[in-house]
């Protein structure tokens, strides 16, 4: 336990060193895509993360005695998402290590004990301090070229969290279909059609002169379909806006669809190119000659045939009447056209508490690719532990 040396992140300096680690640790993986620094530094600016202003963060190196760099980790407390469980739970992440056990428990234990200190009961790991669609999760099963901002990690990880004690709280599953091979299954493709036939319902693709309107249309169907679920918060008119005007740039509109029943919006699919096969090779930095590249490989050589789903909801009275096969079908006829270029679906970030959802994507067409476990650690080891809730 002496053989390492725990270092707080409390300057530019360090802080450089903590984000170039992973690509040293997965200097010889190919499947490994470094995120880009400003993505992962925005979490820790309270500038930029509002959540810091009510909430706390801390980050660790962890060198060995030849003053090598082993491992790091960041902890973190959001209140309003800490009081909505039995205990206080804060978290950690980032968590990026060699395959030693006494040195994982080391950053896990200076988690803990920070956590501790300010009246945290429990710690989640790995998981990032803003939204759950980021950085989120241990990978245990599916290790192959991750996509955009998903964790990617050595099969290790797993044994590293489970030998400290933390238990599996939930998994998320990515399922993934080709776009042009997968089918949808018999239930789905009957209620589908069915929906396809009747004339109060319409699919469009968004229409960015008109993004007030899909702005608005996007927070009335977030908020009635993901709204309700604990620990999703829902969304204002001005945040709406603001994820939309942060898409524009990069985003194909081909990608966004929405779907209408008597000119009430009750449906969206957001898919967007994975970034990942754009900004490979960049190791995090978006300087300028970057910038370049990236709308080069983007808009001119057309690097991109994955593309993710952001996000899917179908607002409650909608929901099992086939309008998620229904939105599909719309999406493969885009697909059929001239000029399409993405060949491959992947769609990430779906719990087990949410059968309803992992019932609508294997209807789709979608197969199990990845697995990535949110595990839980209990501070009172005597407490019985509980998973995550499942929605109905």
């Amino acid at each position: 336990m002496n053989n390492f040396i725990l270092q707080e992140v409390s300057d530019r300096s360090l802080e450089k060193l903590w984000l170039r680690f992973p690509s040293v640790l997965y200097k010889d993986d190919p499947n490994y895509v470094r995120p880009l620094d400003e993505d992962v530094q925005k979490l820790f600016d309270k500038e930029q993360n509002k959540k810091l202003r009510k909430g706390e963060a801390i980050r660790w190196l962890l060198y060995d005695t030849s003053d090598r760099i082993v491992g790091r980790i960041a902890a973190f407390i959001d209140p309003h998402t800490a009081a909505q469980n039995e205990q206080p739970t804060g978290g950690c992440g980032f968590f990026d290590c060699i395959d030693d056990q006494n040195a994982a428990n080391i950053l896990f234990d200076a988690s803990k004990k920070w956590l501790l200190e300010r009246g945290m009961e429990a710690m989640d790991g790995s998981i990032n301090f803003g939204d759950r669609d980021n950085f989120w999760g241990v990978l245990v099963d599916g290790f192959t070229t991750p996509v955009f901002n998903m964790p990617y990690n050595f099969p290790y990880y797993k044994n590293l969290f489970e030998g400290y004690g933390f238990q599996n709280y939930f998994n998320q599953y990515t399922f993934r279909r080709m776009i042009y091979d997968g089918d949808l299954s018999e239930r789905v493709l009957e209620k589908a059609e069915r929906i396809s036939q009747n004339p109060d319902y319409r699919f469009e693709m968004v229409d960015w002169k008109r993004r007030e309107k899909y702005a608005m249309d996007f927070m009335t169907i977030y908020n009635k379909a993901w709204g309700v679920i604990p620990g999703v918060k829902k969304i204002t008119e001005v945040h709406a806006m603001a994820l939309l005007k942060q898409m524009k740039p990069i985003l194909d509109p081909r990608l966004v669809n929405f779907g209408y029943y008597k000119d009430e919006p009750i449906a969206f699919f957001i898919m967007v190119q994975d970034l990942n096969q754009i900004i490979k090779g960049f190791n995090g930095k978006l300087h300028l000659l970057n910038k370049l590249r990236f709308m080069y490989r983007l808009k001119v050589a057309k690097r991109c045939n994955r593309i993710v789903g952001r996000i899917f909801g179908i607002v409650p009275e909608h929901q099992g009447k086939g309008v998620d096969g229904a939105i599909i079908i719309f999406f493969k006829q885009i697909a059929t056209k001239k000029g399409f270029p993405y060949n491959e679906l992947q769609m990430n970030w779906i719990g087990d508490f949410n059968p309803p959802m992992l019932k609508v994507v294997e209807g789709i067409g979608g197969q199990l690719y990845k697995t990535h476990v949110t595990y839980r650690y209990l501070f009172d080891r005597s407490k019985p532990f509980k998973r995550a809730e499942r929605q109905s």
